[in-house]
Protein backbone atom coordinates (compact mmCIF):
# COMPACT_ATOMS: atom_id res chain seq x y z
CA UNK A 1 0.00 0.00 0.00
CA UNK A 2 3.09 2.40 0.88
CA UNK A 3 4.43 1.03 -2.40
CA UNK A 4 1.28 2.63 -4.38
CA UNK A 5 1.07 5.75 -2.60
CA UNK A 6 4.68 6.26 -3.49
CA UNK A 7 4.15 5.57 -6.97
CA UNK A 8 1.08 7.35 -7.22
CA UNK A 9 3.39 10.65 -5.79
CA UNK A 10 5.89 10.16 -7.72
CA UNK A 11 3.79 10.13 -10.79
CA UNK A 12 1.80 13.03 -9.46
CA UNK A 13 5.66 15.16 -9.56
CA UNK A 14 6.23 13.86 -12.93
CA UNK A 15 2.91 15.20 -14.17
CA UNK A 16 3.79 18.67 -12.41
CA UNK A 17 7.18 18.98 -13.54
CA UNK A 18 5.84 18.16 -17.02
CA UNK A 19 3.18 20.68 -16.73
CA UNK A 20 5.69 23.25 -15.82
CA UNK A 21 7.94 22.89 -18.67
CA UNK A 22 4.56 23.07 -21.09
CA UNK A 23 4.21 26.23 -19.35
CA UNK A 24 7.57 27.25 -19.61
CA UNK A 25 8.08 26.09 -23.19
CA UNK A 26 4.67 28.67 -23.75
CA UNK A 27 5.90 31.70 -22.10
CA UNK A 28 9.21 31.59 -24.10
CA UNK A 29 7.50 31.28 -27.48
CA UNK A 30 5.20 33.99 -26.59
CA UNK A 31 7.91 36.04 -25.55
CA UNK A 32 9.70 35.98 -28.57
CA UNK A 33 9.31 39.42 -30.18
CA UNK A 34 7.33 40.73 -27.41
CA UNK A 35 7.79 44.01 -27.07
CA UNK A 36 6.81 46.55 -24.15
CA UNK A 37 4.15 48.70 -23.81
CA UNK A 38 5.21 52.34 -25.13
CA UNK A 39 6.58 55.09 -22.72
CA UNK A 40 4.62 58.56 -23.61
CA UNK A 41 6.27 60.93 -25.79
CA UNK A 42 5.28 64.06 -24.30
CA UNK A 43 7.72 66.13 -21.76
CA UNK A 44 6.16 65.24 -18.55
CA UNK A 45 6.86 62.24 -16.40
CA UNK A 46 3.77 60.13 -15.77
CA UNK A 47 2.04 58.93 -12.67
CA UNK A 48 -0.48 55.75 -12.39
CA UNK A 49 -2.71 55.55 -8.85
CA UNK A 50 -6.50 53.70 -8.56
CA UNK A 51 -9.38 55.70 -7.74
CA UNK A 52 -12.62 53.87 -5.67
CA UNK A 53 -15.29 56.22 -4.48
CA UNK A 54 -17.42 54.29 -2.67
CA UNK A 55 -17.51 50.58 -2.20
CA UNK A 56 -20.98 49.88 -3.36
CA UNK A 57 -22.82 49.36 -7.11
CA UNK A 58 -23.26 52.86 -6.94
CA UNK A 59 -19.91 53.31 -6.67
CA UNK A 60 -16.85 54.73 -9.59
CA UNK A 61 -13.40 52.62 -9.92
CA UNK A 62 -10.74 54.31 -12.25
CA UNK A 63 -6.98 54.11 -13.00
CA UNK A 64 -5.98 57.68 -13.14
CA UNK A 65 -2.66 58.73 -15.16
CA UNK A 66 -1.54 61.96 -14.42
CA UNK A 67 1.90 64.15 -15.04
CA UNK A 68 4.18 63.75 -11.80
CA UNK A 69 7.16 64.47 -10.04
CA UNK A 70 9.64 62.50 -10.85
CA UNK A 71 10.86 61.06 -7.51
CA UNK A 72 12.10 57.62 -8.15
CA UNK A 73 8.78 55.27 -7.40
CA UNK A 74 8.19 51.96 -8.92
CA UNK A 75 6.66 51.05 -12.38
CA UNK A 76 2.56 50.40 -11.86
CA UNK A 77 1.66 46.47 -12.21
CA UNK A 78 -0.37 46.33 -15.51
CA UNK A 79 -3.02 43.55 -14.75
CA UNK A 80 -3.10 43.95 -10.39
CA UNK A 81 -5.64 41.04 -10.19
CA UNK A 82 -5.64 37.51 -11.36
CA UNK A 83 -9.33 37.31 -11.61
CA UNK A 84 -9.22 39.85 -14.22
CA UNK A 85 -7.78 36.81 -16.63
CA UNK A 86 -10.22 34.33 -15.55
CA UNK A 87 -12.87 36.90 -16.32
CA UNK A 88 -11.10 37.70 -19.43
CA UNK A 89 -11.31 33.59 -20.09
CA UNK A 90 -15.33 33.73 -18.75
CA UNK A 91 -15.58 36.27 -21.31
CA UNK A 92 -13.93 34.68 -24.53
CA UNK A 93 -15.91 31.47 -23.16
CA UNK A 94 -12.42 29.75 -22.98
CA UNK A 95 -11.28 27.12 -19.58
CA UNK A 96 -10.81 28.50 -16.74
CA UNK A 97 -7.09 26.88 -16.99
CA UNK A 98 -7.00 29.44 -20.28
CA UNK A 99 -7.09 32.37 -17.06
CA UNK A 100 -4.61 30.89 -15.01
CA UNK A 101 -2.18 30.85 -18.12
CA UNK A 102 -2.90 34.45 -18.96
CA UNK A 103 -2.13 35.06 -15.51
CA UNK A 104 1.60 33.27 -15.65
CA UNK A 105 1.83 34.75 -19.15
CA UNK A 106 1.04 38.41 -18.08
CA UNK A 107 0.66 38.53 -14.11
CA UNK A 108 3.71 40.35 -13.03
CA UNK A 109 4.53 42.91 -16.73
CA UNK A 110 4.34 46.48 -15.36
CA UNK A 111 4.06 49.83 -17.26
CA UNK A 112 6.26 52.55 -17.50
CA UNK A 113 4.78 54.94 -15.19
CA UNK A 114 5.15 56.03 -11.53
CA UNK A 115 2.88 53.93 -8.92
CA UNK A 116 1.26 56.09 -6.54
CA UNK A 117 3.65 59.25 -7.50
CA UNK A 118 3.05 62.72 -6.48
CA UNK A 119 1.54 64.83 -9.15
CA UNK A 120 3.68 67.04 -10.62
CA UNK A 121 1.88 70.78 -9.50
CA UNK A 122 1.99 74.33 -10.47
CA UNK A 123 -0.25 73.89 -13.14
CA UNK A 124 -3.40 73.17 -14.37
CA UNK A 125 -4.27 69.86 -16.57
CA UNK A 126 -7.39 69.52 -18.88
CA UNK A 127 -9.01 66.19 -17.59
CA UNK A 128 -10.27 63.00 -20.26
CA UNK A 129 -12.39 60.57 -18.93
CA UNK A 130 -11.56 57.13 -21.02
CA UNK A 131 -14.14 54.07 -21.38
CA UNK A 132 -12.75 51.13 -22.08
CA UNK A 133 -14.53 48.04 -24.60
CA UNK A 134 -17.13 45.46 -23.75
CA UNK A 135 -14.99 42.33 -21.76
CA UNK A 136 -12.45 44.74 -21.16
CA UNK A 137 -11.34 46.72 -18.31
CA UNK A 138 -9.42 50.08 -16.99
CA UNK A 139 -6.25 48.76 -17.18
CA UNK A 140 -5.30 47.58 -20.72
CA UNK A 141 -5.23 51.20 -22.21
CA UNK A 142 -2.27 51.93 -20.97
CA UNK A 143 -0.45 52.91 -24.00
CA UNK A 144 -3.41 55.82 -24.45
CA UNK A 145 -3.62 56.64 -21.16
CA UNK A 146 0.30 57.49 -20.42
CA UNK A 147 0.97 59.16 -23.69
CA UNK A 148 -1.85 61.60 -23.11
CA UNK A 149 -0.41 61.94 -19.79
CA UNK A 150 3.18 62.70 -20.51
CA UNK A 151 1.94 65.54 -22.91
CA UNK A 152 0.01 66.81 -19.81
CA UNK A 153 -3.57 65.88 -19.51
CA UNK A 154 -5.00 63.82 -16.67
CA UNK A 155 -6.39 60.92 -18.03
CA UNK A 156 -9.43 58.52 -15.85
CA UNK A 157 -9.67 55.14 -17.68
CA UNK A 158 -13.19 54.06 -15.56
CA UNK A 159 -13.83 50.36 -14.87
CA UNK A 160 -17.51 50.02 -16.38
CA UNK A 161 -19.75 47.95 -14.11
CA UNK A 162 -23.09 48.55 -16.46
CA UNK A 163 -23.51 47.97 -19.63
CA UNK A 164 -26.57 50.29 -20.29
CA UNK A 165 -25.17 52.92 -17.56
CA UNK A 166 -22.05 53.48 -19.15
CA UNK A 167 -22.57 57.33 -20.11
CA UNK A 168 -23.39 57.82 -16.80
CA UNK A 169 -20.64 56.69 -14.98
CA UNK A 170 -18.23 58.91 -17.37
CA UNK A 171 -20.70 61.83 -16.30
CA UNK A 172 -20.37 60.26 -12.53
CA UNK A 173 -16.40 60.09 -12.45
CA UNK A 174 -16.61 63.38 -14.00
CA UNK A 175 -18.27 64.69 -10.84
CA UNK A 176 -15.96 63.44 -8.40
CA UNK A 177 -12.73 64.79 -10.17
CA UNK A 178 -14.50 68.29 -9.97
CA UNK A 179 -15.65 67.98 -6.80
CA UNK A 180 -11.58 67.15 -5.69
CA UNK A 181 -10.79 69.99 -7.87
CA UNK A 182 -13.61 72.56 -6.01
CA UNK A 183 -11.80 71.37 -2.50
CA UNK A 184 -14.95 69.06 -1.43
CA UNK A 185 -13.59 66.33 0.72
CA UNK A 186 -13.82 63.11 -1.52
CA UNK A 187 -12.49 59.54 0.26
CA UNK A 188 -10.06 57.09 -1.93
CA UNK A 189 -11.33 53.78 -0.32
CA UNK A 190 -8.32 51.98 -1.22
CA UNK A 191 -6.37 54.02 1.13
CA UNK A 192 -3.23 54.46 -1.04
CA UNK A 193 -0.26 56.33 -1.11
CA UNK A 194 -1.65 58.99 -3.40
CA UNK A 195 -3.01 61.80 -1.94
CA UNK A 196 -6.18 62.89 -4.21
CA UNK A 197 -6.30 66.35 -2.76
CA UNK A 198 -3.37 66.74 -4.69
CA UNK A 199 -5.52 67.38 -7.58
CA UNK A 200 -7.03 70.28 -5.97
CA UNK A 201 -6.33 73.53 -8.41
CA UNK A 202 -4.83 71.26 -10.60
CA UNK A 203 -7.63 70.48 -13.09
CA UNK A 204 -8.83 72.80 -15.88
CA UNK A 205 -12.21 72.73 -15.33
CA UNK A 206 -12.91 74.00 -18.88
CA UNK A 207 -11.03 71.74 -20.49
CA UNK A 208 -12.73 68.35 -20.54
CA UNK A 209 -13.12 65.53 -23.33
CA UNK A 210 -13.93 61.59 -23.80
CA UNK A 211 -12.18 58.88 -25.37
CA UNK A 212 -13.56 55.23 -25.73
CA UNK A 213 -12.47 52.40 -27.56
CA UNK A 214 -15.20 49.98 -29.28
CA UNK A 215 -18.47 49.57 -27.17
CA UNK A 216 -16.29 52.37 -25.39
CA UNK A 217 -16.74 54.42 -28.82
CA UNK A 218 -20.51 54.57 -28.56
CA UNK A 219 -19.93 55.66 -24.51
CA UNK A 220 -18.15 58.63 -26.23
CA UNK A 221 -21.45 59.34 -28.33
CA UNK A 222 -23.79 58.75 -25.87
CA UNK A 223 -22.21 60.76 -22.85
CA UNK A 224 -21.16 63.71 -25.77
CA UNK A 225 -25.36 63.37 -26.16
CA UNK A 226 -26.04 63.82 -22.38
CA UNK A 227 -23.60 65.91 -21.13
CA UNK A 228 -22.55 69.27 -22.33
CA UNK A 229 -18.84 69.41 -19.78
CA UNK A 230 -17.64 67.30 -22.49
CA UNK A 231 -16.52 69.70 -24.70
CA UNK A 232 -15.20 67.20 -27.57
CA UNK A 233 -15.07 63.19 -28.00
CA UNK A 234 -12.89 60.77 -29.72
CA UNK A 235 -14.16 57.31 -30.61
CA UNK A 236 -11.55 55.00 -31.21
CA UNK A 237 -12.66 52.16 -33.62
CA UNK A 238 -16.18 52.69 -32.40
CA UNK A 239 -18.72 49.70 -32.18
CA UNK A 240 -22.33 51.16 -33.27
CA UNK A 241 -24.62 48.94 -32.71
CA UNK A 242 -25.72 49.63 -29.47
CA UNK A 243 -26.72 53.60 -30.37
CA UNK A 244 -30.28 54.27 -30.83
CA UNK A 245 -31.08 56.39 -34.19
CA UNK A 246 -31.99 59.46 -31.99
CA UNK A 247 -28.69 59.97 -30.44
CA UNK A 248 -27.09 61.58 -33.62
CA UNK A 249 -28.86 64.60 -33.69
CA UNK A 250 -27.93 65.28 -30.16
CA UNK A 251 -24.47 66.06 -30.31
CA UNK A 252 -23.59 69.79 -30.80
CA UNK A 253 -19.40 69.35 -29.66
CA UNK A 254 -16.85 68.15 -32.11
CA UNK A 255 -16.43 64.30 -33.10
CA UNK A 256 -13.52 62.43 -34.28
CA UNK A 257 -13.37 58.75 -35.41
CA UNK A 258 -10.08 56.91 -35.42
CA UNK A 259 -10.68 53.47 -36.79
CA UNK A 260 -8.53 50.64 -37.58
CA UNK A 261 -8.42 49.39 -41.28
CA UNK A 262 -9.99 45.21 -40.47
CA UNK A 263 -12.47 45.44 -38.07
CA UNK A 264 -15.06 48.12 -39.92
CA UNK A 265 -18.10 47.05 -41.96
CA UNK A 266 -20.66 49.31 -43.59
CA UNK A 267 -23.47 49.34 -41.39
CA UNK A 268 -21.32 50.53 -38.42
CA UNK A 269 -19.81 53.03 -40.82
CA UNK A 270 -22.89 54.13 -42.08
CA UNK A 271 -24.10 54.55 -38.15
CA UNK A 272 -21.09 56.94 -37.71
CA UNK A 273 -21.86 59.30 -40.88
CA UNK A 274 -25.38 59.49 -39.04
CA UNK A 275 -23.75 61.46 -36.35
CA UNK A 276 -21.88 63.90 -40.05
CA UNK A 277 -24.58 66.98 -39.88
CA UNK A 278 -24.74 70.31 -41.26
CA UNK A 279 -22.71 72.60 -39.17
CA UNK A 280 -20.79 70.35 -36.43
CA UNK A 281 -17.41 69.34 -36.53
CA UNK A 282 -16.86 65.75 -37.70
CA UNK A 283 -13.57 63.78 -38.44
CA UNK A 284 -12.48 60.45 -39.73
CA UNK A 285 -9.67 58.48 -40.48
CA UNK A 286 -8.67 55.13 -40.92
CA UNK A 287 -5.49 53.44 -39.93
CA UNK A 288 -4.18 51.10 -42.45
CA UNK A 289 -3.25 47.44 -42.02
CA UNK A 290 -4.50 48.41 -38.77
CA UNK A 291 -6.89 45.90 -36.29
CA UNK A 292 -9.37 45.91 -33.61
CA UNK A 293 -6.51 45.73 -30.95
CA UNK A 294 -4.14 47.66 -31.93
CA UNK A 295 -5.68 50.24 -29.58
CA UNK A 296 -5.18 47.62 -26.79
CA UNK A 297 -2.04 47.03 -24.67
CA UNK A 298 -2.31 42.81 -25.69
CA UNK A 299 -0.72 44.16 -29.25
CA UNK A 300 2.57 45.27 -27.40
CA UNK A 301 3.03 42.41 -24.71
CA UNK A 302 2.37 39.60 -26.91
CA UNK A 303 5.01 38.25 -29.85
CA UNK A 304 4.28 38.48 -33.60
CA UNK A 305 3.16 35.06 -33.10
CA UNK A 306 0.53 35.12 -30.84
CA UNK A 307 -0.48 38.48 -31.68
CA UNK A 308 -0.99 37.07 -35.44
CA UNK A 309 -2.48 34.05 -34.48
CA UNK A 310 -5.35 36.15 -32.49
CA UNK A 311 -5.67 39.21 -34.05
CA UNK A 312 -3.65 41.56 -31.62
CA UNK A 313 -1.34 42.58 -34.16
CA UNK A 314 -1.96 44.16 -37.68
CA UNK A 315 -0.22 44.48 -40.89
CA UNK A 316 1.13 47.76 -39.64
CA UNK A 317 3.64 47.91 -36.77
CA UNK A 318 2.03 48.36 -33.41
CA UNK A 319 3.71 51.17 -31.94
CA UNK A 320 3.18 53.06 -35.72
CA UNK A 321 -0.52 52.64 -35.54
CA UNK A 322 -0.85 53.53 -31.72
CA UNK A 323 1.77 56.77 -32.50
CA UNK A 324 -0.90 58.00 -35.55
CA UNK A 325 -3.97 57.60 -32.67
CA UNK A 326 -2.10 59.68 -30.62
CA UNK A 327 -0.63 62.28 -32.43
CA UNK A 328 -4.23 62.55 -34.36
CA UNK A 329 -5.89 62.40 -30.75
CA UNK A 330 -3.67 65.04 -29.59
CA UNK A 331 -3.91 67.76 -32.33
CA UNK A 332 -8.01 66.98 -32.10
CA UNK A 333 -7.75 67.69 -28.28
CA UNK A 334 -5.52 70.99 -28.85
CA UNK A 335 -7.95 72.55 -31.29
CA UNK A 336 -11.34 71.85 -29.39
CA UNK A 337 -10.50 72.53 -26.04
CA UNK A 338 -8.29 75.48 -26.81
CA UNK A 339 -4.56 74.37 -25.92
CA UNK A 340 -1.94 76.18 -25.92
CA UNK A 341 0.25 73.82 -26.93
CA UNK A 342 2.40 71.99 -29.67
CA UNK A 343 -0.37 69.45 -31.11
CA UNK A 344 -0.94 71.54 -34.21
CA UNK A 345 1.98 69.73 -35.64
CA UNK A 346 -0.27 66.73 -36.19
CA UNK A 347 -3.25 68.54 -37.73
CA UNK A 348 -2.28 66.86 -41.27
CA UNK A 349 -2.88 63.53 -39.46
CA UNK A 350 -6.55 64.87 -38.71
CA UNK A 351 -7.28 64.93 -42.45
CA UNK A 352 -5.57 61.48 -42.77
CA UNK A 353 -2.70 62.43 -44.05
CA UNK A 354 0.08 60.10 -43.75
CA UNK A 355 1.13 56.82 -45.83
CA UNK A 356 -0.34 54.82 -43.21
CA UNK A 357 -3.31 56.45 -42.81
CA UNK A 358 -6.85 56.90 -45.04
CA UNK A 359 -9.09 60.17 -45.12
CA UNK A 360 -12.61 58.89 -43.97
CA UNK A 361 -13.16 55.30 -44.23
CA UNK A 362 -11.99 52.12 -46.58
CA UNK A 363 -15.24 51.10 -46.56
CA UNK A 364 -18.01 50.88 -49.42
CA UNK A 365 -21.29 52.11 -48.07
CA UNK A 366 -22.91 52.46 -50.87
CA UNK A 367 -24.98 49.26 -50.92
CA UNK A 368 -26.78 49.83 -47.68
CA UNK A 369 -27.96 45.81 -47.93
CA UNK A 370 -24.40 44.63 -47.17
CA UNK A 371 -23.87 41.97 -44.71
CA UNK A 372 -22.29 42.91 -41.53
CA UNK A 373 -19.50 41.77 -42.45
CA UNK A 374 -15.25 43.49 -42.00
CA UNK A 375 -12.68 44.39 -44.90
CA UNK A 376 -11.45 41.03 -44.87
CA UNK A 377 -14.67 39.48 -46.28
CA UNK A 378 -14.97 37.25 -42.93
CA UNK A 379 -17.89 37.86 -40.69
CA UNK A 380 -17.13 40.36 -37.78
CA UNK A 381 -14.48 39.04 -34.94
CA UNK A 382 -15.12 39.47 -31.81
CA UNK A 383 -15.70 42.97 -30.56
CA UNK A 384 -12.40 43.43 -27.88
Amino acid sequence: MVKKRQVSRSTGVVLVHAWVSKMQALMAAVSIGQTKIPRGNGSYSVGCTDLMFNYTNKGTFLRLYYPSQDDGHSDTLWIPNKEYFLGLSKFLGTHWLVGKIMNLLFGSITIPAAWNAPLRTGEKYPVIIFSHGLGAFRTIYSAVGIDLASHGFIVAAIEHRYVRQRANECSQALSLILDIAHGRPVTNVLDLEFDVEQLKDSIDRDKIAVIGHSFGGATVIQTLSEDQRFRCGIALDAWMLPMGDEVYSRIPQPLFFINSERFQYPSNIIGMKKCFLPDRERKMITIKGAVHQNFVDFTFVTSKMIGYLFTLKGHVDSNVAISLSNKASLAFLQKHLGLQKDFNQWDSLVEGEDDNLIPGTNIDTTNHEATLQNSTGIERPNLD
